[in-house]
């Protein structure tokens, strides 16, 4: 067996002993295997990243004899994709992240956040704008739905690991239900321009009132579904368990250099478990 072979068959090991796995894929503006498959939707660019970057980690893991306790949550990287940001830099740049949630599980926000504090070197995020997990279809995003993962949103504006917080796709009546009952309210919220090609009028008009910034964006409502996670999977480390795992939430993150508008960085933090069926 070649020693790559070999390697790939350890990583496969410690990939089916683990529980949980954390992908990061570090600054991806600059990452060249991606501009190659030139992802043509935010779907499929975070299902390259992922089979990507299982695919460079595992080629480099030692065999499993080599670790005493392997871990129940792996976590995958690429070292020299992986930024931080300096202090000196930290007042130069805004930091803004995306959040989609998988899963009914309001404790995955803080648990998102402060991953993406950790691996980008800071204390707290300027913006974290919040995509609900799906619902059921004919069910509608209400102000029921949306309460719990709101108040886990304050909490960490009031522990100032968030400076701003905001809403994804809310008409004109769920952002008011919702500005009504929170303690802080959106400072943005998304508009989907797939569905919607010029901003409705009404919510125009309340979120001036509000000093609610609109924004559009060309998301799907569930970033990667779960068959392309597990799709993605098999195509990184050829595991035929890969039907056993589910994703967690996946945040998207953006540091812009606030002098010049660009982006600095852009990447993904995905989190997933195994299902044991």
């Amino acid at each position: 067996m070649s020693g790559s072979n070999a390697q790939m068959d350890g990583g496969k090991q410690l990939f089916a002993q683990a529980s949980a796995v954390a992908i990061h894929t570090g600054n991806i503006v600059n990452w060249s295997r991606l501009k190659k498959k030139c992802p043509t939707s935010p779907s499929e660019e975070v299902a390259e990243l992922v089979k990507e970057n299982l695919y460079h980690r595992y080629c480099s893991i030692p065999h499993p004899q080599c670790i005493t306790e392997p871990p129940t949550t792996l976590e995958c990287s690429i070292a020299p994709e992986t930024e931080t940001i300096s202090p000196e830099e930290r007042e130069e740049v805004k930091v803004s992240a995306k959040l989609f949630l998988c899963e009914l599980d309001s404790s995955s926000i803080r648990d998102a956040v402060e991953n993406a504090c950790s691996a980008l070197g800071l204390s707290q995020l300027d913006s974290v704008i919040i995509a609900p997990p799906p619902l059921p279809d004919g069910t509608s995003l209400s102000l029921e739905h949306l309460q719990p993962y709101w108040e886990e949103l304050e909490s960490l504006v009031l522990s100032k690991r968030i400076v701003a917080i905001g809403t994804s796709d809310l008409d004109k009546v769920l952002l008011e239900q919702l500005c009504q009952w929170a303690q802080v309210n959106p400072s943005s919220n998304q508009v989907n321009l797939a569905s919607c090609c010029v901003m409705p009028p009404e919510l125009t008009a309340f979120a001036k009132e509000y000093d609610i910034q609109l924004l559009t964006h060309s998301d799907p409502k569930e970033l990667i579904p779960v068959l392309n996670f597990q799709e993605a999977v098999i195509a990184g480390i050829q595991d035929n368990l890969a039907y056993e795992w589910m994703t967690k939430w996946v945040l998207r993150y953006s540091v812009i250099v606030k002098s010049r508008g660009i982006i600095k960085s852009k990447g993904y933090l995905v989190h997933a478990k195994r299902i044991h069926y």
